[in-house]
């Protein structure tokens, strides 16, 4: 039987690239294999070569790449004698298990079928009365087939590596666009851990914009109490100061640099900012909605009010709540702060042969750019 179907992608793999990113572990006998599928228009199937991709009795060399000569050269470059005295110089002995794991040897198919019975245990049918930016949704069976279940979308690796994941691109593309309509802003990107980290992301910004000539911080009370928190311990190592209050009678005055609103409120009230918006921008202090992509397509949008920064999660468009998240948050912003903006920003440019190509137009992470231009560690 011949695997030459197999070679047109697996050539589309390039050495130098592929160099530049860590290495997956592949078990010897399944690697000699690789190569010789690279190198060779056909190879029989055999009994042999059978085995090596299949590997129906004991699939553990599929997922734990090294052989014990590798694990020996390992241990050496450790001055380890084995794994069990590696163990013992690095795991505290109070945290030990004490005696062996009891695991039995299983075919894939049949682990398979025991991990499903054991998550079939789990309690998952109760009704959420949470809220605070949680609510539980229905995600159209069309959709989750089409959308997030597309090959497509989800089976390319990390955007940092653009030329084999146009598809991962092109969805966060999709994200960054529906958010910008949606919040009536400039530019969106994609995206941020959750919304409480957009938040402080947010006030980070709104910092740095004066360079450290203002330190305080106003947040609504009617912000949810998950965010308050996470902007409290971001601030305190900042020497930042974050004052919580009722927005509807609070004296603003220039000692603040930026102010964080939610809308709708944590309990659900609707208001209308416009007043205080023009009164903050008198102040030259920004204004930042955290808000509710679903509630945004009956309500006023954050940029047709006013304000500079919306942040959020996307949890209302169908994202389980996953006991509690993360969930997948946004950060969108006018045009002015596109340069400052948090995490990544996908853009659309042209490969070689001139067909259009989505790359990473925008990184501000400091594991991408010097650490003294970086705006953020988010990824």
């Amino acid at each position: 039987m011949s695997l030459s179907w197999l070679l047109p992608g697996l050539r589309q793999v390039r050495p130098a690239a592929v160099g530049r990113f860590p290495t997956v572990a592949v078990p010897q006998r399944s690697l000699s294999l690789f190569n010789r599928l690279s190198r060779e228009s056909t190879v029989s199937l055999n009994d042999e070569n059978l085995e090596v991709i299949f590997q129906q009795e004991n699939f553990t060399d599929r997922h734990i790449g090294p052989d014990p000569a590798e694990i020996d050269l390992m241990l050496k470059a450790v001055n380890q004698k084995s794994l069990q005295s590696l163990g013992d110089a690095i795991v505290e002995p109070s945290i030990r298990l004490g005696e062996d794991l009891t695991i039995r040897k299983a075919s894939e198919e049949d682990a398979l079928r025991e991990l499903k019975a054991m998550a079939t245990k789990n309690q998952i049918n109760f009704k959420t009365y949470l809220g605070m930016g949680y609510y539980g949704t229905i995600t159209p069976k069309p959709i989750l087939r089409h959308l997030l279940e597309d090959a497509g979308w989800y089976t390319p690796y990390t955007p940092y590596q653009s030329e084999i994941s146009q598809g991962r691109l092109e969805s966060l593309l999709n994200f960054q666009t529906m958010v910008a309509e949606i919040t009536a802003m400039d530019v969106a990107n994609a995206s941020l851990l959750d919304e409480a980290t957009a938040a402080a992301e947010a006030m980070s910004l709104a910092f740095n914009r004066l360079k450290g000539k203002r330190s305080k911080f106003f947040v609504s009370e009617d912000v949810h109490p998950q965010t308050i928190d996470v902007l409290q311990t971001r601030a305190e190592p900042r020497g930042l100061e974050v004052v919580i209050g009722n927005h509807r009678d609070f004296d603003f005055t220039n000692e603040y640099f930026g102010a964080l609103f939610q809308y709708p409120a944590t309990k659900g009230r609707v208001d209308k900012f416009n007043l205080v918006i023009s009164a903050l921008k008198g102040l030259d202090i920004v204004p930042i909605c955290a808000t509710d992509l679903l509630a945004l397509t009956l309500l006023n949008p954050p940029g047709d009010m006013g304000f500079e920064i919306a942040i959020g999660n996307s949890q209302r468009f169908g994202v389980p709540l996953g006991y509690g998240g993360p969930h997948a948050a946004f950060f969108a912003t006018k045009e002015k702060y596109r340069r400052v903006l948090p995490g990544r920003v996908i853009g659309v440019s042209k490969d070689k042969e001139g067909n259009r190509a989505y790359r990473m137009a925008l990184q501000t992470r400091e594991q991408h750019i010097r650490r003294e231009k970086a705006t953020s560690n988010i990824c």
